[in-house]
């Protein structure tokens, strides 16, 4: 009751009821998402409650699916599928394709963490992607991931596990021993940038995992024990309800506690980390469950989908990544002939959505004079003649139009002729010869351990690709490219 009081008295402070609803409940689920793993089980709660079944990659779902079916499938708990196959389905159908990706840059425990200094618990940790780590100095930062698990008698289990206290802290060093760098902060990060967990002298008396492991146990090669603080790894025991010697290997991130939150004068500002990308995979699986629960269902056109990727920070080569088997997989399995397979791909879009760099009011000098969007200005069309983003002229005139038809408005973004240019999962899925367009919503702060993203570009992403979803394959017959 008191998190619907809070949400309520949140949205009496926005001017427009369905873009702060779309907000908070973007709030809910990153706050609830702390990594890839948690992003996707969420997802996938969200995908079931509309009413989708789950599939597994290694059956043969091809001979049960059904016209007017709505499925989805995971890849090692990071990455998720989910599509919905119109009432007048045949192989060779195009699809319609939201491609965006779940993971952030962050700090990860090692698979080796144990260390001390000076008194000090601390825990060794690796950078992910390409973080503003300066960023992540002085944060009330815990432990959130998954754990592999002997379920005694049962088997093997990986199960998620998110800590919802403050448990590390990466300090600073105090301007009175380091007044030389006070204006220009550098640090390293493998010797500087260790987390602290606690005080060794607080622990001495605490008991370890040795009255849980037996000398055998201790000598396997599954057994971690030895590798992070007993304390750690009590803690992880207690939250999960089980014994210290039953956890075989973890992947652990560091996320930082303080809830995401709306803010600024009117509540136009959302406050919040990893909201690249997760603004857009939010924004996904609500247009696919709110377009596959509604009277909307499509009769005829392409089969909708949805794919968050996992690994987009780090180059996105990885099984659950961009450049994996997943979406080619999935066309061939929906369209199993070369030829089927052909026409599919042929009537096919792709839009890689994934977060903008919006106009830094410190830093004008950083944009090009006429690309220079805003805070909810509406979707971002990302484009760049070195096809750092996939987007050209035919995929940007169709989201035109697709926004066009939910009353939405349009930004350009390219990067200055000066500076390097990102990129996305759009230019790698391309080469499959799907077409493409680079689309997102503006942000400040990108890759920081807080970033700042407009409230009402939550319901601007969500129109986009409703309205994709509902009209693309009428839109695409209306268009004639040789």
């Amino acid at each position: 009751m008191r998190e619907q009081d809070d949400n309520m008295q949140v949205l009496a402070g926005l001017p427009s009821a369905p873009e702060a609803a779309a907000a908070v409940r973007f709030l809910q689920f990153v706050n609830a998402s702390p990594t890839p793993f948690h992003a996707v089980h969420n997802a996938a709660l969200r995908l079931e409650n509309a009413g989708f079944r789950k599939i597994r990659e290694k059956d043969d779902w091809e001979a049960t699916l059904q016209a007017g079916g709505k499925y989805y499938f995971t890849r090692n708990q990071s990455s998720l599928l989910a599509f919905t196959i119109p009432h007048k389905w045949l192989p060779g159908t195009g699809v319609s394709i939201v491609g965006t990706h779940v993971d952030s840059p962050n700090l990860r425990i090692r698979p080796v963490s144990k260390r001390s200094a000076s008194g000090y618990l601390q825990v060794g940790v690796e950078t992910y992607g390409g973080g503003i780590w300066h960023s992540w100095f002085d944060r009330d930062l815990s432990i959130a991931g998954r754990v592999v698990i002997n379920e005694r008698g049962s088997g093997y289990t990986p199960r998620l596990i998110k800590i919802d206290r403050p448990l590390l802290r990466i300090p600073t060093l105090a301007i009175h021993l380091d007044r030389g760098s006070a204006d220009n902060f550098k640090f390293n990060t493998e010797t500087e940038f260790t987390p602290i967990l606690g005080l060794l002298a607080s622990n001495l008396n605490a008991p370890t995992d040795n009255t849980h492991v037996n000398i055998k146990n201790e000598q396997t090669a599954s057994n971690i024990q030895n590798n992070h603080h007993s304390l750690l790894l009590s803690l992880l025991a207690e939250e999960l309800n089980v014994k210290p010697e039953q956890i075989h290997d973890f992947e652990l991130h560091l996320y930082d506690t303080q809830p995401s939150v709306l803010g600024g004068l009117n509540n136009e500002f959302i406050f919040s980390p990893r909201m690249d990308n997760l603004v857009s995979s939010f924004a996904a699986v609500e247009a696919l469950s709110e377009s596959a629960s509604s009277s909307f269902f499509p009769l005829g056109g392409n089969v909708n989908c949805i794919a968050l990727f996992n690994h987009e920070e780090i180059g996105s080569v990885s099984t659950s990544g961009a450049e994996s088997s997943l979406i080619p997989s999935l066309l061939q399995r929906l369209s199993p002939s070369p030829a089927l397979l052909a026409q599919s791909i042929a009537k096919s879009l792709l839009i890689s959505a994934d977060m903008g760099h919006a106009v830094h009011p410190n830093y004008l000098s950083k944009h090009e004079d006429n690309h220079k969007p805003r805070l909810n200005g509406g979707i971002v069309i990302k484009t760049n003649a070195k096809q750092r983003y996939a987007s050209d002229a035919i995929g940007t005139f169709m989201v035109k139009k697709l926004l066009e038809r939910k009353g939405g408005k349009v930004q350009e973004y390219e990067v200055r002729n000066d500076m390097a240019c990102g990129s996305t999962v759009g230019p790698m899925l391309s080469k499959l010869g799907l077409r493409t367009v680079d689309v997102g919503c503006a942000m400040l702060s990108m890759h920081s351990v807080r970033e700042t993203a407009g409230t009402h570009d939550v319901q601007h992403a969500i129109d986009l690709f409703s309205s994709f979803f509902e009209v693309f394959a009428t839109l695409d017959a209306q268009l004639t490219v040789d």
